[in-house]
This record gives C-alpha cells, structure tokens and sequence, in this order.
C-alpha cells in the first residue's frame, strides 16, 4: 500500500529515475550515494539537461508541434472534436490523469541534495554556473506547478522528496488554494530571476536565461490575477461560493494573504505588468517587411524566418529555443506539415476574421474587404500578419530544392478535405505558413531540424498591455507604446483608437470567444487587446490557457457555437470537380457512410464535425462549467482514504465533478 501511494506523490519516474537514465552521467541507481553524485559543475548542467524536453513545449516528430497546440480552441480545429465540448463526455477517470508529481520529485531531488552544499561551498565548478543550474530547476519546478496551477487549481505545495511512510504522504495530499500555489511559483521564479544568467551559459539560447524566468513570471501572475477576477465568487477560487476546500478542515478557515480577493487580484497584476516590462524594455522585435517570398530573388522576411530557421541564436527576441540535429537523429515533422495541411490542424472561419484590415479596421465596417469566396480574397487589405501566415493555393512553398524533401508540396495544393488520413487532410480548408522554412530539405518524412521557439519576447509586451488595463481600466505611456510597435511590426495601422471605435462587440462575439467573459461581452478596448493578443501569438500554444483564464466560454453552457472553416458552398466548391468525370467529389448527407463534408444546408462554411448523425458535435460545442479544471481520478481519492472511503481523503474533487469514475459533469 505504501508503495502504491508513493507512486500515486511522486510518479513512478521520481520513483526510479527512469525518465533520467539517458542523460545522467552516474552510477547505476542501486549504487548512488551522496558523496559521488551532484556534487559538481558538469553533474548539475547534466541533470537540468534532461528535463528541458521533458517539460518545455517543442516540436514533434509525428505532428504539427508547436504550431498544433491551439488545436480545439475557437482559433484552430482538428479533424476531430474534442470531448472537452460535448458535455457529459469528458468523464472522471479511474486512475492517472494530471494528479502526479514525478516532475515535481525530480527537482526536489536535486534541490534538496545541492542547496546544502552549496552554501557550504562543497560543489566544485564555477559558481556563476553553479548558480545557474540551481536556478534552472527552480524555473522547471514553477514551470511543472504552473501547469498543475492551469489544469487542476488548488494543488499540494511539495517542496521535499518523501519518505515511503504512509502518513506523512497523506498529509502531503493536502490541497493548497491555488493563489498560493501562484505565489509559490512566483517566489520559485524570482529564486530563478536572481540566480540565472542574464545571457545563458551556452550563449546561444538553449538554455533558459533570466529573461525566461522574467517572462513566464508575468504569464503566471496575469494568469491568476485574470483567473481571480473572473470567476470571482465562485467556486472556482478560494472562499467562493461552494468551493470545495472549505470541506476540508485544513482549509476551512483560509484568509487570502492580501486580506481580501480583490487585494490578491491587484497583487497578481502588479507582478505580472512589472515582471513583464523588465522583458519588453530590453529586447527588440525582430523586423518585418512584410514580402512573403515566393522567388529567392526576393528579400528576405525576418519575422517569417524566425519561425523556421535553423539557428534562432540571432532574434533579439527569441529569448529560448530548442536545437535539432539531423546527425543526431533528433527531428521532427513540422516542416513537411507546414507545406501542406497543418497535420491536419487548421485556422477556423473565427480566428480568420478576427484579423483587422490593413487600415486598422474590423473586416465588416470596412469598403476595403474582398470578402471570402476564396482563400485570397480573406488576405487582401488585411492585417500584414494574415497576409504573410495564411496560405493559398498556388502558392510557392519551397524555393530551395533538394531530393531530400520527399514530404513537402513545392506549391500549394487545393486544400484536400475530402481525403482525411496521413496528416494531409486539411480540416477547415484554412492552413498556415508559420513555421515553414523554404528548403526543401527539411521536407524529408520526419527529418526536418529548423528549430522550435520555447518563449517569445513579444508575449511580454502583449503581457503589460492587458495587465495594465486590467489593473487601471486605462493604458499608461508604455502600454500604448508597445500596442503601437506591435501593430506596427504587423503592418497594420497603429491608430488602435480608431479600432476601437469601430468595434461592434455584437460582431465580434459571432467569431471569437475572447470576446466574452462571465458569459457576458467585455468593452470594446479589453477585447482588442485580447484581438492583439491573439493574432500576434497565432498557433503558438497559448490560447486555450488564455481562454480558461478570461472564463471566456460560459456563453456556450446554453447556446452552441459552430466551428466553421472556409466558405466551401460558394466558387471554391468548384475546386473539387473530377477532371475526368466532369462530377463533384464533394459528398454530403448526415446518413451517408461517404459523406466527406458538410451540407450546404447547414452552413455556406465547412463545418468539420457536422458531417455524420453520428458525430457528439453535430449540433455544435457547448460547454460545462466544470471543464475550466480537469477531474481527479478515483484512485487518488481511495489511496489517500481510510477504508476506500473517499470521504475521508485530504484531497477534493474540483468543482463539477463527481467522485465517481467514469462519469461526466455534474454542472
């Protein structure tokens, strides 16, 4: 019993350091001892070396990587829906689930065993490295509790490894408010911000850096601060009504540490705008000349180039990026998927017209907009950042030939929908160019080695503006200069105001989710930072983070949203006509086992799930309340118990679940 619930609070890798034994440099583990191993310089490096894959995002070898995360938001679709939208599907599991802490355990491991000796000055080594890599497991403790802090709220707060005895592992179940948690990853990051390297130790940037830690402070502190806010009063933040802590003896007394939610909501902000402006006053955004390249006779773009190169060392503005190496046999795949459909992961009709207009307007106020019958009519006039990143068919997508790229499309397809399979399948008819590099050779199946961007320095300026507001009501002098250098890099007019103005919420709301919050339509300034945000961090992985936080899908607890892809039912219907029969390979028909799109009937746009009867989304996504947190498994719960009596566990289950396997939420 002990065993299983030392597995069940520090995961089976923290157990046996089996995700370890590649990349540590040691004896075997029966053998470890204190006196032989994390005692010097190259030990710690080793060791931080290997968590890097282990918990930050890179590409992948068998998808879009990076580029494919927003999957399942309002911005991209995959080929198929996610149970996250069809209420009463996603349900409680059994075991597993985001209840573990092996990650956790690998970095109180080391940070139990080094800090001793270092401030005894018993590490060999230089110390400026030393206090870098102490510093860097800082950063992947906050980083791996951020991710608890987003998918599961309140959480233990575990800062030693734990002994194989079953009472102090049941205490360390119990469940912290989750603005601690926040805290306590703050206070990890500022560990890190003071010990790592301004420039890290490679010179190169494939190791964190201070900035790193900077950024991801103010992601974490807006991120809780905009979770504070909105759900404020519920159960869904400590001492709301029905939250689910005040069950437990342990937390039924909680008092915030600001006194009161609205203090610890302004504390959050505060932290997120300051750490981000110590990013956004020191880096510079990459240029963009706006010449997507389609000869290399053409100059070169080196915003659209710093999505796909090799070496990223040289971006100002990328602040970490992960290295591939063919020779080494680590690659991936997004290359290939990026010259043709995305694996399979596509921009949705919302985020295409969430884009502005070249003039800085909204798409339906302006004379300038050619409308959608076809894929180039969506990118003319518009936002500089669409016309570079959609692609249309015809298009050159590698200028630079080589036999090695048997995978990629030298030109643009018309999209495939109607095939599915193999990744090729274009989901909406909408794909993107991020991350294309236009050599050829990258285009082998799986062998591609541009780079993967980990963090982004523009993020920080997005950061302040939107903690700023939120804190103010009001941009200060450096928030409305960062909103112009970005919508200047995006070649889009700078005159954000006259954006504003022409806002009509009631528009927006038909396409973009962050066009809400609690259900209801935020102001117009709000929701064009959140616009900013979300075209200039397009397919970078943030967005289903960003609409958690802003509580930005309730609306669809009682009214379904549709998501559509690119107006099939109009001239481009005639793209999908068989040369040799003169006949549609179009097929329709909810009943019809053949059928491959939806029916004009439904909608003018494609609807990617509303193609079968027997699709759980044909009438659209919807949501539960409950889905904003993930479920904790039943194990969990019966481990931690007295008698399987879940009861008496010191864990509770997160609002809207039951504690009962293999059942959906309750609200």
């Amino acid at each position: 019993m002990r065993n299983i619930i030392r597995t069940v609070i520090i995961g089976v890798c923290g157990l046996t350091f089996s995700c370890c034994n590649d990349f540590l440099d040691r004896e075997p583990i029966s053998n470890i001892t204190p006196d032989v191993y994390l005692t010097e310089e190259t030990q710690l490096a080793s060791y931080a070396n290997g968590m890097y894959a282990d918990i930050l995002p890179s590409n992948s070898s068998t998808s879009f990587g990076i580029f494919g995360i927003d999957e399942h938001t309002d911005n991209m679709a995959g080929e198929s829906y996610s149970n996250k939208y069809v209420p009463g599907q996603w349900k409680v599991g059994q075991s597993g689930g985001e209840w573990s802490f092996d990650i956790i355990y690998r970095c109180n491991y080391f940070l139990e065993r080094v800090i001793p000796l270092w401030k005894d000055n018993a590490l060999m080594g230089a110390e400026e490295n030393i206090k870098h890599y102490i510093g860097e497991i800082y950063f992947f403790r906050a980083y791996e509790y951020f991710n608890k802090l987003q998918k599961l709220g309140d959480f233990p707060i575990i800062t030693t490894t734990m002994p194989d005895q079953m009472e102090p592992l049941v205490a360390a179940s119990k469940r912290m408010p989750r603005n601690e948690v926040a805290r306590f990853i703050i206070q990890d990051l500022d560990s890190a911000i003071v010990l790592m390297k301004d420039i890290d130790p490679d010179g190169h940037k494939n190791r964190l850096s201070k900035k790193c830690a900077q950024l991801l402070k103010s992601r974490v502190a807006l991120f809780e601060g905009t979770w504070l806010k909105y759900f404020k009063g519920t159960a869904f933040v400590p001492n709301g009504e029905g939250w689910p802590g005040k069950s437990k003896e342990y937390n039924a007394n909680y008092q915030y540490p600001s006194g009161d939610i609205d203090s610890e909501i302004n504390y959050f902000l505060e932290q997120a705008k300051n750490a981000a402006y110590e990013v956004a006053e020191n880096i510079t955004l990459t240029e963009n000349n706006g010449i997507f390249r389609q000869s290399l006779s053409d100059p070169v773009n080196p915003y659209f180039d710093m999505f796909s190169a090799e070496d990223m060392s040289g971006y100002d503005e990328v602040l970490l990026w992960r290295k591939y190496d063919k020779g080494l046999g680590i690659t991936h795949a997004v290359n290939q998927f990026a010259s043709r459909g995305n694996a399979g992961v596509g921009l949705t009709r919302g985020m295409i017209n969430t884009f502005l207009m070249e003039d800085g307007t909204p798409f339906y106020t302006s004379s300038n907009y050619s409308g959608d019958e076809t894929i180039a009519d969506v990118k003319k006039n518009r936002d500089g950042r669409l016309n570079l990143f959609l692609k249309v068919p015809g298009q050159t997508n590698l200028l630079i030939l080589s036999s090695e790229g048997t995978h990629g499309a030298i030109i643009e397809p018309v999209p495939d929908i109607t095939t599915g399979g193999a990744g090729w399948t274009y989901s909406t008819g909408y794909t993107i160019s991020k991350g294309l590099n236009f050599d050829q050779k990258h285009c082998g199946n799986f062998l591609s080695y541009t780079g993967s961007i980990t963090f982004r320095g523009v993020e920080a300026l997005l950061n302040y503006m939107e903690a700023c507001y939120e804190l103010t009501g009001q941009l200060d002098d450096n928030a409305k200069h960062y909103w112009r250098l970005i919508r200047e890099r995006a070649h889009c007019d700078i005159d954000y105001k006259k954006t504003i103005a022409l806002t009509d919420m009631s528009e927006e709301a038909k396409w973009n989710w962050g066009a809400y919050s609690k259900g209801e339509l935020v102001d117009p300034t709000l929701y064009n930072i959140r616009r900013e945000r979300c075209c200039e961090l397009m397919a970078e992985g943030l967005r289903y983070m960003d609409l958690c936080r802003w509580r930005a899908m309730d609306q669809m607890i009682n009214q379904s949203y549709h998501i559509e892809g690119f107006k099939l039912w109009g001239s481009m219907q005639n793209w999908y006509i068989d040369e040799n029969t003169g006949e549609s390979i179009l097929i329709y028909g909810l009943d019809n086992p053949e059928s491959n799109v939806s029916s004009p009937e439904r909608s003018l746009y494609l609807r990617p799930y509303e193609k079968s009867s027997k699709s759980l989304a044909l009438d659209g996504y919807r949501w539960a309340m409950a889905h904003y947190l993930s479920p904790i498994a039943i194990q969990h719960f019966l481990i931690t118990s007295n008698n399987n009596d879940v009861e008496t566990s010191p864990i509770y289950q997160n609002p809207g679940w039951p504690v009962v396997p293999n059942e959906g939420a309750l609200y």
